[in-house]
């Protein structure tokens, strides 16, 4: 994003920073860019928290604040309120992953912890105008939820006292105390526009007509889809029919994975996968693909989701792999990674959420290839 900014503004007099996890930095001649944590954040996001909130302050009514937020800034801008350490935010963001909870309350609680979200990096800008280009990675599209709203503010904060419960006495009590204090009505702060120049709901009508091209009928069903891997795979399943034309169901949204005790290598997409794949049971006629957008599906997994096919299962159990095993102990990355069925793609630099596509083929369906 700030790439295509100097190449649109070669003549503006501009200066600024961001910060992209490991991976996914390019290089910029009159921007700053910074690489730090994701999903976890680290000193690093805090030295980019520190840079980007200097940036934004000092500045006159004249000045143009041109803030460019996409999903993973909740981790790689990351400056927690007084009282609250590095490590508390860590600690916080790995009971959250593990939580099961979605991605709104996820957000809400690192917008309630950190001094930098929830509009606090647009209030720092004032009185200068502030101008949001953000790529949405949330179902149903919430500014205040991508990369938990730096520049964006809601009227009333979420009820969040029930939350440190739910995360149990591992969380921080620096955190709890926090999360349990009565929901705050927001100050509107400054002017602050904010403009969604890439959404889930896009990339689904996109692969939709590439599927079309293919001779593929398209059935999109929906971009925010939430719940349980395993339970939304277990719907997508009973989806399953006998069809008279090659269909591909596609949809999106961000499903969740709620750990108990330790958990193996994967993220919600994979989980989504072995769970499907077991409910199909080696169905003959369907072929599956889940992924991230962003190219990395969990932690440290290196990968983006994986695909599934009629013989999965078969091949796994020619290997000696459990599925339903891999399935219990959270492990549906090295399932996938043995079976060679991981869908590596390296950092894609963008990011619109989860996609899903399941396609099905009726006994003798052909379809057509256009060469691409």
């Amino acid at each position: 994003m700030a790439a295509a900014v100097e190449a649109a503004w070669p003549d503006v007099d501009l200066s600024g920073v961001v910060v992209a996890p490991y991976g996914y930095a390019q290089t910029c001649s009159r921007i700053q860019v910074l690489e730090a944590g994701h999903p976890l954040p680290d000193a690093n996001s805090l030295n980019a928290a520190r840079k980007i909130l200097s940036a934004a302050q000092g500045l006159g009514a004249d000045d143009l604040v041109l803030a460019l937020i996409s999903g993973g800034g909740s981790a790689a801008m990351s400056l927690p309120v007084d009282g609250v350490t590095l490590e508390d935010k860590r600690i916080t963001n790995k009971l959250l992953l593990a939580s099961g909870l979605d991605i709104r309350t996820m957000n809400a609680v690192r917008r309630r912890i950190s001094a930098i979200k929830g509009g606090k990096l647009a209030a720092a800008a004032a009185p200068a105008r502030v101008v949001t280009l953000a790529i949405s990675d949330i179902p149903g599209d919430d500014p205040t939820a991508i990369a938990s709203g730096p520049t964006a503010t809601t009227d009333v904060d979420m009820d969040l006292s029930g939350i440190p419960a739910r995360l149990g006495p591992k969380l921080p009590a620096s955190v709890a105390e926090l999360l349990v204090m009565p929901a705050k009505r927001q100050e509107p702060g400054t002017s602050s526009e904010i403009r969604l120049i890439a959404v889930p709901e896009a990339s689904l009508k996109a692969a939709g007509e590439v599927a079309r091209a293919s001779g593929i009928r398209p059935v999109i069903l929906g971009d925010a889809i939430e719940g349980e891997s395993r339970l939304v795979a277990q719907e997508m399943a009973s989806l399953i029919c006998e069809v008279g034309e090659p269909t591909v169901f596609i949809s999106g949204g961000e499903t969740t994975v709620t750990i108990q005790d330790q958990a193996g290598r994967g993220g919600r997409n994979t989980e989504f996968m072995l769970a499907l794949a077991c409910e199909l049971d080696g169905h003959p006629n369907v072929w599956a693909i889940a992924a991230d957008t962003d190219g990395e599906d969990g932690v440290n997994l290196g990968a983006a989701g994986a695909i599934a096919a009629p013989d999965t299962l078969q091949r796994a159990r020619r290997l000696g792999l459990n599925p339903q095993a891999y399935l219990g102990a959270h492990d549906s990355g090295s399932f996938f990674e043995k079976l060679g069925d991981l869908v590596v793609t390296g950092p894609t630099r963008t990011n619109v959420n989860d996609i899903r596509a399941i396609l099905v083929l009726p006994q003798g369906g052909q379809l057509k290839y256009n060469g691409d």
